[in-house]
């Protein structure tokens, strides 16, 4: 498991807002994502929709959303991705952290094959996947304090 939480300056609704936006918005934040969208016709995230996200080396993964509470948690799993994981999953947690501040936190779960490898690529994934959440809850950060965003979520 690798996590990762900060804390901004937006209620947990807002935050929670940043957090699902998708398209060039999502794009001006999230630095894990060259592309994702909705599969299946879906056109917003809800319990059971898919997404596709290609991670910005390209390494694709179809996902499904097994939990949204706005705005206090959102849940995923992988259906399909990267061969080196059996399973993959993640979550990403609001909850208020004084007036008009939000304690986001995410994590991640994972496990790696094949099992003669998995022992050392586990510990490798959990030091990537580290640096990947670091970097993704700061642009997250980021993004709660951006104007174009925010003007999005409104």
């Amino acid at each position: 498991m690798v996590s990762a939480e900060t804390v901004v300056d937006l209620d947990p609704q807002q935050a929670f807002a940043v957090s699902q936006t998708t398209g060039e918005v999502r794009l001006r934040w999230d630095p894990f994502v060259r592309r994702q969208h909705f599969l299946d016709g879906a056109t917003a995230p809800d319990k059971g929709v898919r997404t596709l996200t290609v991670h910005r080396w390209g390494a694709r993964m179809v996902s499904e959303y097994v939990s949204y509470a706005p705005p206090r948690n959102v849940g995923m799993r992988m259906v399909t991705g990267p061969w080196f994981f059996r399973t993959m999953a993640g979550g990403w947690r609001f909850e208020q952290a004084g007036p008009g501040r939000t304690r986001a936190m995410w994590k991640y779960n994972f496990t790696c094959q094949p099992a003669w490898l998995a022992p050392l690529a586990e510990r490798i994934g959990t030091w990537v996947l580290g640096r990947e959440i670091g970097r993704r809850i700061e642009g997250f950060a980021a993004g709660c304090a951006d104007p174009e965003v925010l003007a999005a979520v409104h």
